[in-house]
């Protein structure tokens, strides 16, 4: 079965302009060769293509493959994610993980959370602040929590974010909306444990491979940011979770999942409210699978799994919802 293997190569993104921070979500080498190499080894016939700069001519020259493994996290726009997924349903080409539309209603933190409460799942009441006027009409408590409503990687979030005053959530609310160019999500606040629950299949067959709580290593209340992430083994411990708010959490997250149209594989956020209550902070259908340190990974390790352990799980489930079958040889 031959293989397109789409990504966002972050060394190649740097030398386009980007800085650090810009470039965060895009992948190392290191995450290239674990699955190229992984699916390589399990018979596939595996085409290292790039991300979109790469695709768009050998679509336009009309080459197609068997199936589509794509992990671009793209561009500008709460659309980026979409592009390079979009072009392979425009060519009829199968792709592993969610469809284009779902990547770009997870990205919007805002539409995510309507239609998980919708369907009746736990979140945060919030308001989408696109100018500091529709501060104004802030009804929620305090403190709230404000972040970008489209950045991944915890890009604008931070202890900062958990404003208690109304000139606070102002200034940073000003902040981001200058920096992201983007409208902000201000949320209630959520006081209680946080979990990442990691999923893999989609509607009734999804089930959770993992779930880990997340605590800080500081006394400050966690927010589980950019610094954080990029700084995890300083900031944080990831411990496997498996208490009765955990199995909770984990039902929020299968429900979320369900809801939103995720499929194959990926994560959902939860934290829990002031009464112990696990609820949805937002889902992660394209999240990082870097062999050493993406959240899937670790919580794989930590049930004593190597990462092809995980690599294969996704695509079974995308192979069983595209009624595919493994490669029966050895790809050269």
């Amino acid at each position: 079965m031959r293989l397109a293997f789409t990504y966002d190569l972050k060394s190649a993104w740097l030398a386009r302009g980007l800085d650090e921070e810009a470039a965060a979500e895009f992948d190392s080498p290191v995450t290239i060769e674990a699955i190229a190499g992984h699916f390589a080894q399990r018979g596939f016939a595996v085409d290292r293509v790039g991300g979109v700069h790469e695709l768009l001519p050998r679509l336009a020259a009309g080459e197609r493959w068997d199936l589509a493994l794509n992990i671009c996290e793209g561009h500008l726009g709460s659309a980026r994610e979409t592009l390079v997924p979009a072009l392979f349903e425009h060519a009829g080409i199968p792709t592993v993980f969610s469809d284009a539309a779902v990547l770009a209603l997870c990205l919007r933190k805002d539409f995510a959370k309507r239609v998980v409460r919708d369907a009746g799942v736990p979140t945060a009441d919030f308001l989408l602040v696109e100018s500091l006027a529709d501060l104004n009409d802030l009804k929620l408590p305090f403190p709230v929590f404000a972040k970008p409503v489209a950045e991944g990687t915890g890009k604008g979030v931070g202890l900062v974010s958990r404003c208690t005053t109304a000139a606070a959530l102002r200034r940073v609310a000003h902040g981001l909306l200058e920096k992201f160019r983007q409208p902000v999500l201000v949320e209630t606040w959520l006081p209680g444990r946080e979990f990442t629950v990691g999923i893999v299949g989609h509607g009734s067959a999804a089930e959770a491979v993992g779930c880990i709580e997340v605590t800080a290593n500081s006394q400050a209340p966690l927010a589980y940011g950019f610094v954080e992430k990029q700084e995890y083994r300083a900031r944080v411990t990831y411990t496997l979770a498996d208490d009765r708010v955990a199995h909770q959490a984990v039902e929020v997250a299968l429900a979320s999942w369900r809801a939103l149209g995720c499929r194959d594989g990926g994560r959902v956020d939860v934290r829990c409210d002031a009464q112990g209550q696990p609820c949805f902070i937002e889902a992660n259908p394209l999240a990082g699978l870097n062999p050493e340190d993406s959240d899937l990974i670790i919580m794989a390790r930590l049930q004593g799994h190597e990462p092809g352990w995980l690599y294969d799980r996704i695509m079974q489930a995308a192979l069983a919802r595209l009624a595919l079958p493994w490669p029966t040889r050895i790809a050269a």
